[in-house]
């Protein structure tokens, strides 16, 4: 696995973001929210490509504001 400081950055500031998400899910029991967040705060730590986790955080974070604004 790749520990770079780009990669653990990434990881750090997609985490944040993830943990943002789960607990305004939790707190506003939408569940969608909750799982996006929730994955959020995993999966830059298996990913090693930094595209690759900077692309899934964009389709992941598309859901998340339509579900928040729609």
């Amino acid at each position: 696995m790749d520990f770079s400081v780009p990669t653990l950055m990434s990881g750090l500031v997609i985490g944040g973001l993830g943990l943002f998400l789960f607990l305004f899910g939790k707190r506003a029991a939408r569940p969608v929210l909750l799982g996006i967040g929730l994955a959020m705060c995993v999966y830059p730590y298996f990913i090693p490509n930094l595209l690759v986790v900077w692309g899934l955080t964009a389709v992941l974070l598309v859901p998340a504001w339509v579900y928040r604004h729609g």
